[in-house]
């Protein structure tokens, strides 16, 4: 079980397995370790009576960075699927992002000039929570019907208890492009993301079930580098403290019905309804089998132990991770990285950059 190697990869999450990648590509001896029974971490994808589910929730890449766009496409196939998600609010559909559409469900106007001026007459001063962020760059309409109850909802908050950092993303479009995301590549692994994630560890050897933590000074000793993706302040044994995530639910159904929702996203912003959104995972891939399985989505407490999903990057925690961070700096064979090596929310697209740029730091 303990044999020499020249990388040990703690998490086969894509981090984990791009670093790999690199240095078996090197000539390195690498092995790779993950708690969970799968590879791919929460980008893991497999087949639930015919249709292949995303289950920890939708996992869309996306990305301006050319250079990200080719590596990835020496291992998979990516079809040409657009993210373009719909809220329900109170039965109500509206197009996600803010756009044309949405404004005309929303106030009849078809007319950029007449949005914008609506817009504009509701709009706030700004101020130090998220409420008073949201309702400055986007108006009071938008914030109520489309942000309000869903950003509720999903940091089990009220929008006046959090920080404006969290919503300074948000587009509005005066145009009738619903195609969410801005970057010039899109598309989600014809095969799906675990084969993608196979195919990265190829030639690696793979320990899956195994808690590095528990073992860390034998395994330690017989690894030269150690890339480490999991949470940090478990590494250092909660020594600072514990940083705080916000927890997901699934709840997983198979229908008999070849269309139930006719989108793969939709939200619902209504604070009445339980759950932030239903993921109908057969129109990812175009799917054209006449069942279907959809996913709703139910935020929740976080408490060790549960499958952290977004960082609470709020002032206590950034202050309790600056800490960690300092520590790692003064690790020389041990490389943090993953949304939980660095307490970040992180896109597909930065996990791959990031990894790629450690690797070639770190296997110089």
């Amino acid at each position: 079980m303990f044999h020499s190697v020249d990388v040990l990869v703690v998490g086969a999450g894509l981090y984990g397995a791009v670093f790999a990648e690199q240095a078996k590509k090197r000539g390195k001896k690498v092995l790779v370790l993950d708690r969970r029974a799968h590879i791919a971490g929460n980008a893991f994808t497999h087949s639930v009576d015919g249709v292949m589910v995303h289950q920890y929730g939708a996992h869309i890449f996306h990305t301006s960075n050319r250079d990200v766009w080719d590596y990835m496409n020496k291992f998979t196939r990516f079809n040409n699927y657009i993210n373009s998600p719909i809220a329900n609010y109170k039965g109500k559909i509206y197009n996600l992002p803010f756009n044309m559409n949405t404004f005309y469900a929303m106030w009849g106007v078809s007319l950029p000039a007449d949005a914008a001026k609506i817009i504009d007459s509701q709009r706030g001063d700004g101020g130090d929570n998220l409420e008073e962020k949201a309702i400055s760059l986007v108006g009071r309409d938008i914030y109520e019907y489309l942000i309000k109850g869903y950003t509720e909802k999903q940091w089990g908050r009220a929008c006046k208890e959090l920080p404006p950092h969290i919503i300074e993303r948000l587009p509005i479009r005066y145009t009738y492009n619903n195609n969410y995301f801005n970057d010039t590549y899109q598309g989600i692994p014809v095969e799906g993301y675990t084969v993608l994630v196979e195919k990265l560890l190829d030639g690696c050897e793979i320990m899956l079930g195994t808690d590095y933590l528990q073992y860390k000074k034998r395994f330690d000793s017989a690894a030269n580098l150690v890339i480490f993706s999991g949470a940090i302040d478990e590494y250092y044994g909660y020594k600072y403290g514990e940083l705080a995530y916000r927890g997901l639910r699934f709840e997983t159904q198979t229908m008999d019905t070849p269309n139930f929702q006719g989108n793969a996203v939709v939200n619902y912003t209504d604070a009445d309804i339980p759950y932030t959104r239903i993921i109908e995972h057969k129109h990812f891939v175009f799917g054209s089998q006449p069942n279907t399985v959809i996913s709703r989505e139910y935020p929740c407490k976080w408490s060790q132990g549960d499958e952290p999903f977004y960082p609470v990057c709020d002032e206590k925690n950034m202050d309790i991770y600056s800490r960690y961070k300092s520590m790692a700096a003064k690790e020389p064979n041990v490389c943090f990285g993953g949304r939980l090596g660095t307490y970040r929310y992180l896109d597909m697209h930065h996990v791959v950059a990031d990894a790629l740029r450690d690797a070639h730091n770190y296997l110089k």
